[in-house]
C-alpha cells in the first residue's frame, strides 16, 4: 500500500496515464480509484487538476482510437471475440450492443459509465463507419465527463479520501489484503454470472439446412430477427423475418414454430429471447445455429431494403 501511494504521489501523471490506458484498453486495471486518489492528493497539495484531466482524456482517446480502428478493420469478428471473452456476455451480446445501434455516436458520451459498454461502443463505432471526427468529438466529451467526475470526487472529498488512505496505510498488508479480497469477490461474482448465462445457451437449436428445408416444404415458422435495425438494414435479413421491436404487434399461435436468430457469440441474444418466449407459453422456440452469418454464408436467399421498397411500391400500385 505504501508503494502504491508513493507511486501516485511522486509519479502521479504517469500512473494516471498507465491506469487509463490499461483500463480503456480492456485490462483489469481500475482507473477510477486512481483518478479519485490523484484528484484528492492534487487538491491537498494545492496544485491545479487540469494536467490530470488532460492526461486522462488523452490516454482514453488513444485507447479508444485503437478500438475504433480495429472495429473498422475487423468489425463483427472482433465483437464476437470480445463478447466471448467478456465476464458479462449477456450484457455484451444484448442490451449494450443495442444502445449504440439506437443512439449512435452520442452514446459515447455516457459509454464509460455503463459497465461493459465502453470498449464495445468504440468498436461498434468503427464497424458502423462512424466518421473519425464525429467519433473523436463525442468520445472526447465522454472521456472528459468520465475523468472529470472521478477527479472532482477526489477534490471534493479530499479529506475523506485522505483519511481512508491513512487507514489503509496503517493496516499495511491487511489493507492490501482487504482490497485484493474485494477484487477477488467481484471477479467470482462475475464468473458465476457468466456460468449462469452459459447454461442458458445449452438449449435445442435449429440448423440453417433444417430451416431452409422447412421453407421449401411449406412448413414456414415465424422467424424473429433480434439484431439492431441498423445492422439488419445494412446486411439484409432472412426472408419473412420480423424485428424484435415488432413482436408486440404480432398475433401468432403459441403452438407455432418460432425461430430466433442474431449475429452474436453462441446465438446469445437469440437464446435469451427464446427462453423469454418459452416463459410466456410459446412451446416451440429455437435459436438458429450460427445466426444470420451462417445463413448468408450458405448462399441462401437474403431480403434487402431495396427489395422491400419495391415490394411496397408494387403493393401500392396494385391497389
Amino acid at each position: 500500500m505504501d508503494a502504491l501511494l508513493h507511486l501516485i504521489e511522486h509519479y502521479g501523471l504517469w500512473v494516471v496515464l498507465f491506469a487509463v490506458l490499461a483500463d480503456q484498453g480492456g485490462l483489469p486495471v481500475p482507473a477510477v480509484p486512481v483518478l479519485v486518489v490523484a484528484g484528492a492528493m492534487t487538491a491537498q497539495a494545492g496544485e491545479p487538476v487540469w494536467p490530470l484531466l488532460a492526461v486522462a482524456v488523452a490516454a482514453s482517446l488513444v485507447a479508444d482510437g485503437l478500438w475504433y480502428a480495429a472495429g473498422r478493420r475487423y468489425g463483427s469478428v472482433l465483437l464476437r471475440l470480445m463478447c466471448r471473452l467478456s465476464l458479462s456476455p449477456d450484457s455484451c451480446s444484448g442490451s449494450a450492443r443495442g444502445i449504440y445501434a439506437r443512439w449512435g455516436a452520442p452514446s459515447l458520451i455516457v459509454a464509460k459509465f455503463i459497465p461493459g459498454f465502453a470498449a464495445l461502443a468504440t468498436v461498434m463505432a468503427g464497424q458502423m463507419r462512424t466518421g473519425a471526427f464525429r467519433f473523436a468529438f463525442h468520445d472526447g466529451l465522454g472521456a472528459l465527463l468520465w475523468a472529470g467526475t472521478a477527479v472532482t470526487l477526489g477534490v471534493v472529498f479530499d479529506d475523506a479520501v485522505g483519511e481512508l488512505l491513512l487507514e489503509l496505510e496503517s493496516l499495511g498488508r491487511i489493507g492490501l489484503g482487504l482490497l485484493l479480497a474485494a477484487l477477488a469477490g467481484f471477479i467470482a461474482w462475475k464468473l458465476w454470472q457468466r456460468q449462469r448465462f452459459l447454461r442458458l445457451l445449452r438449449m435445442a437449436r435449429i440448423s440453417v439446412d433444417e430451416l431452409q428445408q422447412r421453407f421449401e416444404d411449406g412448413r414456414t415458422p415465424q422467424v424473429l430477427d433480434v439484431r439492431p435495425a441498423q445492422q439488419r438494414d445494412a446486411s439484409g435479413w432472412i426472408p419473412g423475418a420480423v424485428l424484435m421491436a415488432e413482436l408486440g404487434t404480432l398475433a401468432f399461435d403459441p403452438e407455432q414454430d418460432v425461430v430466433v436468430y442474431c449475429d452474436c457469440p453462441d446465438e446469445a441474444s437469440a437464446a435469451w429471447l427464446a427462453r423469454q418466449l418459452h416463459a410466456r407459453g410459446f412451446r416451440n422456440v429455437r435459436p438458429l445455429t450460427g445466426g444470420f452469418e451462417a445463413w448468408h454464408a450458405r448462399g441462401l436467399p437474403v431480403a434487402r431494403m431495396e427489395q422491400a421498397a419495391v415490394a411496397r411500391a408494387t403493393a401500392i400500385d396494385a391497389r
